[in-house]
């Protein structure tokens, strides 16, 4: 990457890119993605993050040939899952509809895995699997208290199961029980070594001591969290009154809302990098909680304004998906609330798109966390000039629906097509015309 003359060029792959300076000089972080292995045409997952649920074991064995009487041409045997029922096995009924729920769950249909999962737990109420799987179910859907019941009795079901002790932690974190969390990490990482647990409870340990001697205000929605000496009495009121109007403002774009509390804490520029570990270039993160660096600040500026309704909109995006959303549309929807224009960029955004030399969107479903500033204005103009245009063309309810059908475990291409009925190749194409038609490139 080159910088002269106040213009950033840089190059992605063959292409060559050029950009203002004047337009990267502040890019905001949103809840990060995994960079998918090939070109996905799913959703992508979350990376390594207090806010993303640890593994639990996979599978059960069972006797015989039960999975395959109950998962075969790609889809559930209903009646077959009957006919297991009414053999009255308990275990083999409760392994068959655990079987159910996993295929369920993988195809991101939640609401039907948690319906297999709660039957499997009338058949067998104490198996250490299903109240795992029935925990970190209840964690993806954000029903936080409900998640604890369940994965403190998988723990007392399984207190040597390294996996139900790291998900009990996971479950007093999201709980606001910090220091619960971090025993049930040790105990998990002493009966077996984990990196995803191990990354956990570092990044906590250095937030539970940057946040040691924080306080805490609440307002309807939100529990705000700083360090008392340096946050003035009217920018906390400021910051929270922002957080509530942008708060009213999503559930009417979106349609929907987060079930819990959420949390935001303010830091100084050095503790913010020290305990997110994110990019030089980031202005703040949403990894579950909204953490946003503030020094120097007496009142809400115009700046601090957009980066809270940006950060607000992925805590809101994170509820409705339950994390399964590609990073284009994450980011583009954020900046979009902020609210972002593509004017700025517009007519060298056009350019690229027309010339063909864009990013391709299927190559923006993970996290823009390890790109350069140069490479990530890029992928944050182009995620807001795909999310612009399907705004202007198709409404503010189509971008709605097309989060409520990701949390319902659909594709982002099938998404696009039973909303806007466009996929990747087409959507692409009128982004092209949409920003040729705007900027007269």
């Amino acid at each position: 990457m080159n910088e002269s003359n106040g213009r950033i060029e840089y190059t992605i792959g063959n292409n060559t890119y050029v950009i203002p300076k004047s337009s990267v000089l502040k890019i905001d972080v949103g809840q990060p993605a995994r960079v998918p292995e090939a070109k996905s045409q799913g959703p992508a997952a979350s990376q390594a993050s207090p806010d993303d649920v640890p593994k639990v074991q996979e599978q059960i064995e069972a006797k015989g040939d039960l999975f395959a009487r109950v998962i075969h041409d790609a889809q559930i045997d209903v009646t077959a899952l009957k006919a297991i029922e009414a053999e009255g096995i308990a275990e083999q009924s409760a392994v068959a509809n655990f079987y159910a729920a996993r295929f369920e769950e993988k195809r991101n249909n939640f609401a039907e895995a948690v319906r297999y999962l709660q039957t499997a737990l009338l058949f067998s109420p104490h198996h250490v699997i299903l109240l795992e799987h029935y925990a970190a179910m209840m964690l993806q859907l954000g029903r936080n208290n409900e998640a604890l019941v369940y994965a403190e009795r998988a723990a007392h079901s399984g207190p040597e199961s390294a996996e139900a002790l790291g998900l009990l932690g996971y479950a007093y974190y999201r709980n606001e029980r910090t220091r619960d969390a971090l025993s049930a990490w040790k105990k998990s990482l002493a009966l077996r070594p984990d990196d995803k647990i191990a990354a956990l409870l570092e990044r906590v340990q250095r937030e539970t001591k940057a946040e040691a001697e924080f306080r805490q205000q609440e307002s309807a929605h939100f529990v705000l969290r700083y360090e008392g000496a340096r946050v003035p009495d009217d920018l906390r009121s400021q910051i929270l009154e922002v957080l509530e109007d942008h708060y009213k403002t999503l559930q009417s774009d979106l349609g929907s809302a987060p079930r819990n509390t959420i949390s935001a804490s303010l830091y100084t520029e050095e503790a913010f990098f020290d305990i997110t570990q994110a990019p030089a270039w980031s202005a703040a993160l949403n990894d579950g909680k909204i953490r946003i660096p503030i020094s120097g600040l007496t009142h809400v500026t115009p700046e601090l304004v957009r980066v809270l309704r940006h950060e607000l909109t992925h805590s809101f995006i994170a509820q409705i998906t339950h994390g399964h959303v590609p990073q284009w549309l994450n980011e583009g929807i954020a900046q979009l609330e902020e609210p972002k224009s593509t004017a700025p960029v517009g007519p060298r955004l056009a350019s690229l798109f027309i010339a063909g030399r864009h990013i391709p969107l299927n190559q923006l479903e993970g996290s823009f966390q390890t790109y350069s500033i140069g490479e990530a204005s890029v992928a944050y103009a182009e995620s807001l000039a795909a999310v612009e245009y399907i705004r202007t063309s198709h409404g503010m309810s189509d971008l709605a629906g097309i989060l409520a059908r990701l949390g319902q475990g659909e594709s982002i291409e099938t998404s696009l097509r039973n909303t806007i009925h466009l996929g990747y190749a087409q959507l692409e194409s009128e982004i092209t015309n949409y920003l040729r038609k705007s900027y007269g490139a």
